[in-house]
């Protein structure tokens, strides 16, 4: 076995450590779900509400606890980490209600009797969690599918496997049976295993390059069913908006929230070439320069803490120097801030104009500005990706809007609103290397279950007059 930890980003203290499942514990971990699925599928919907909302109980008895053990991991600011620990609360009802609206039960009469649309769970499914909201994102996997009847296995992150235990401990309060929900702590070995061991759905929010190895490992396996929300490089438009320091607010907290370690964060903002560009990277970095980067637990509270990690600092801060290497000009600086560890760096702004930079995500408070000199050329440029998360234009014209609804490939296209924006009655997904078109939040019900037509008539009756060409 492996032994491992996780550590505090923003005070370098260990949080958390103990062994990572081998294979032999995970495949006993997929066993127990595959065993607990049939009796657990079987149940009537009505007890399977009434488990999630045992949870969900759970849930809000021990709110601030999440809410601690997130900061602690993440280096989040508290009130980040409880509004995440809310989320979680408000997906039990939230997913009970898209089951009903995205994958219930119906039926229509016909002549020869009825014709039904039920919905089935697949099986076990694999939910694999991402760091940046280690309770939110994979809980909200793992409701919608007990509450369609799948039995679970959740891997954590490595880098949050408090948070991790944390949950399976509030699982376990809330007197599911046994081996509904089982939880497996550990790195990529633990995470290979747990594909191998022969599930039936593998549920995964993490980066485009994980997802792109998902879809080509299960390539010739139809049976398993991928839901892959994957990462995005995610533009933020700018046209006609004549209150620069109004934009800088909406800018900021598209590409900084968080310390830019949301995939719906703005990577890339397209601004007007002259003054009107000029103005709004002005006051949008002149608004970055008050933001307070500081450990969870300070007082005042801090805008945001550091990376998941010092590694993902250096690995951010690489990345933000080639494309200043390939010519890109700076705004504004990143770098250490002063007197913290070093998974703490500065928001820094670029100007790609002109500049072939890699279409790639740098998970990081890092926005790169593009000045173009129409709003068709704008439109082209939020395009040039192959990603398709989010995106969002902020402008005085509702023209334009218009316009970028109906031509921007994004899954998530906000207006005059942070790209960051989102909502659990909403779907969310993307295109491209964002996704797999199946969007989760309010549209997970559609992955957790497949749906089942029947035509059913309750006698046997005899239908040879509906046979044509027969001889007499």
């Amino acid at each position: 076995m492996t032994h491992f930890k996780s550590f505090d980003p923003a005070t370098e203290a260990t949080n958390w450590e103990g062994e990572a499942a081998g294979p032999a514990q995970v495949q006993a971990a997929v066993d127990a779900a595959r065993a607990a699925f049939p009796a657990w599928a079987d149940a009537p919907r009505a007890e399977r509400i009434e488990a999630v909302k045992r949870y969900q109980a759970v849930l809000k008895d021990r709110a601030p606890r999440i809410a601690e053990a997130i900061s602690r991991e993440t280096g989040k600011p508290l009130w980040e980490t409880r509004t995440e620990a809310a989320a979680m609360i408000g997906k039990v009802d939230i997913s009970i209600r898209a089951y009903d609206e995205r994958t219930g039960e119906r039926a229509s009469d016909t002549a020869f009797g009825r014709a039904v649309l039920r919905h089935r769970p697949h099986g076990v499914a694999a939910v694999l969690g991402p760091f940046n909201f280690p309770g939110h994102l994979p809980n909200g996997h793992i409701v919608p599918a007990l509450l369609a009847g799948d039995t679970v296995v959740f891997k954590p992150s490595e880098e949050t496997p408090l948070v991790g235990q944390v949950m399976a401990e509030a699982f376990e309060a809330a007197d599911l049976p046994q081996g509904v929900v089982n939880v497996v702590q550990g790195g990529r070995e633990t995470g290979a295993a747990l594909l191998d061991a022969g599930i039936d759905a593998l549920m995964f929010t993490g980066s485009g390059a994980a997802g792109a190895h998902f879809r080509r490992k299960f390539a010739d396996d139809p049976h398993v069913v991928l839901a892959l929300e994957l990462g995005g490089n995610n533009p933020l438009v700018v046209w006609d908006a004549a209150d620069a320091e109004a934009v800088a607010g909406i800018a900021v907290q598209s590409a900084f929230v968080t310390t830019g370690q949301r995939c719906s964060c703005a990577r890339r903002l397209v601004v007007p070439e002259g003054p009107q560009g000029d103005a709004v990277v002005e006051a949008i970095a002149a608004l970055s320069d008050r933001l307070v980067f500081g450990p969870w637990d300070s007082d005042p509270e801090p805008y945001a803490g550091p990376l998941i990690s010092a590694r993902a600092a250096e690995t951010a801060l690489k990345a933000l120097q080639d494309r200043i290497d390939r010519g890109a000009k700076v705004v504004r600086a990143s770098g250490p801030v002063a007197n913290l560890p070093g998974a703490f760096v500065k928001p820094a702004i670029i100007d790609v104009t002109g500049v072939d930079v890699p279409d790639e995500e740098m998970f990081a408070p890092f926005l790169s500005v593009t000045r173009v000199p129409s709003f068709d050329a704008a439109i082209q440029a939020a395009n040039a990706t192959r990603y398709g998360l989010s995106a969002g234009l902020v402008s005085d014209d509702p023209a334009h809007w218009d316009r970028f609804i109906r031509r921007i490939r994004a899954g998530v296209v906000n207006f005059n609103r942070p790209t960051t924006g989102a909502a659990g009655d909403m779907p969310f997904g993307g295109l491209g290397a964002s996704g797999n078109h199946r969007p989760s939040a309010w549209y997970a019900a559609d992955y957790c279950a497949y749906p089942v037509a029947s035509f059913e008539a309750d006698a046997v009756a005899n239908i040879e007059g509906e046979i044509k060409g027969l001889r007499s």
